[in-house]
């Protein structure tokens, strides 16, 4: 039975690169933790490395290395555009570098700068805290003042490669129905290991995110499925993903990624049944759930998330709900109305009641109207901060987490 989610570490223990030496892995293959871990494989000919961190973590990751293998490495392999896993280039590369990345890297880059504010400043609520502690070890360390990395690839990888350099031989597979739509695979086949940087997203074990809050396109759930099927054909003994220890022994990779699997496969199929019965997108994301046979963690995504994104990657916005969903004028338009005729105390202490009664999102609602109209009405306020947190103590998910620790902060600002 599937599960080991409950064994491994979660998003909370995530952390910046140090700079402490590598970790010896074993196989010719170190691994330096970090916000995504940077591996390092030794060769006849000279390192390999897989993925580099942050930019802030270049540096560090470099630093961590030198006990395995001081020499510039022969070739990067980047097994996805985000800056996690590539900002940290320059640290790595000279002249003689291959770097080697799917595809789709060059569109996803593209899109990345074109959104690179709007990412960032939505994003900045789950991972600033870190980012500066880890800028903070870098200057400490005299390794700091490096912006991320904008890559630039030698090689491109549009369905798989074989590479061979000295007494290594890596099979670069293309996955794009990964974190990313430039997402790959850098399998080993001598020792059956496989590196799947953030495939099965960043926690393994867990659900994807299909779509990030922080904001990103959708993710296409059969094309996770297939990148999955991919992996899972391989047979490999050794996982190696984008965080924590790897996953050792076949038959219990097997098990996980056959959970994987057979979960989205599952959200997927239910949410069509669904949309075709004409169910509505709210009703679904309450009812679909993982068979508990499975036993995935939802703990980076969310299978409410993945319902509904999976609907609007096949129908779009409109949800034949209201006429008002086709026009620019948001529902809380209405808030400053409503508010003046139902009364401020009134509906906040409606909204108390319903948090009693254990409807904490209804008591949001509630709030949302009465803060639209008077943004400092006490009460109100402290309503919707007390729906907050208990919205956050019945959360086990980083992204809802971190986003329901910021709104109570803010709400509880004098």
């Amino acid at each position: 039975m599937a599960g080991i989610h409950r064994q491994r570490p979660g998003a909370d223990a995530m952390g910046p690169a140090t700079g402490e030496p590598a970790v010896d892995l074993g196989d010719g293959i170190w691994m330096s933790p970090g916000l995504s871990n940077s591996y390092l494989l030794t060769s006849s000919e000279g390192p390999i490395v897989v993925n580099t961190g942050m930019g802030f973590e270049g540096r560090l990751h470099r630093r961590a290395f030198d006990a395995a293998d001081r020499a510039d490495p022969r070739a990067v392999v980047l097994t996805q555009g985000h800056y996690d896993h590539v900002g940290g280039l320059h640290a790595f590369v000279s002249d003689d570098t291959e770097v080697i990345a799917q595809a789709n890297f060059a569109a996803w880059r593209a899109d990345n700068e074109r959104l690179e504010k709007f990412r960032t400043r939505n994003a900045a609520f789950a991972w600033m805290d870190r980012v500066l502690v880890g800028i903070g070890r870098a200057d400490e360390l005299g390794l700091g003042g490096a912006p991320q990395s904008r890559p630039e690839p030698t090689t491109i990888v549009e369905e798989s490669t074989t590479l061979d350099i000295g007494d290594r031989r890596l099979v670069l597979l293309s996955v794009p129905g990964g974190e990313t739509t430039d997402s790959m695979v850098v399998w080993l086949p001598e020792i059956r290991t496989a590196f799947t940087g953030n495939l099965f997203g960043p926690l393994f074990g867990h659900v994807p995110n299909l779509v990030t809050i922080r904001g990103d396109r959708y993710r296409d759930a059969l094309g996770y499925v297939s990148s999955v099927e991919l992996v899972l054909g391989l047979g490999a003994e050794r996982l190696i993903t984008g965080h924590f220890n790897p996953i050792d022994g076949a038959d219990l990779i097997a098990e996980e990624v056959s959970a994987m699997r057979d979960a989205m496969q599952w959200v997927h199929d239910r949410t069509v049944d669904g949309m075709n019965a004409g169910e509505d997108v709210h009703a679904l994301a309450r009812e679909v759930r993982v068979p508990e046979h499975l036993d995935v963690g939802e703990g980076y995504g969310k299978t409410s998330w993945n319902v509904r994104a999976i609907w609007e990657n096949y129908a779009g916005w409109f949800h034949h709900r209201s006429t008002t969903e086709l026009y620019d004028v948001p529902a809380v338009a209405a808030a400053p109305d409503i508010v003046e005729a139902a009364g401020a105390d009134a509906l906040t202490a409606i909204a108390s009641a319903r948090l009693d009664a254990g409807e904490p999102v209804v008591a949001l609602h509630l709030t949302d109207l009465v803060l639209a109209a008077e943004p400092g009405h006490s009460g109100a306020r402290a309503v919707a901060a007390a729906a907050t947190r208990a919205l956050r103590e019945a959360s086990s998910n980083f992204w809802e987490r971190a986003w329901l620790d910021r709104s109570c902060e803010e709400l509880e600002q004098s």
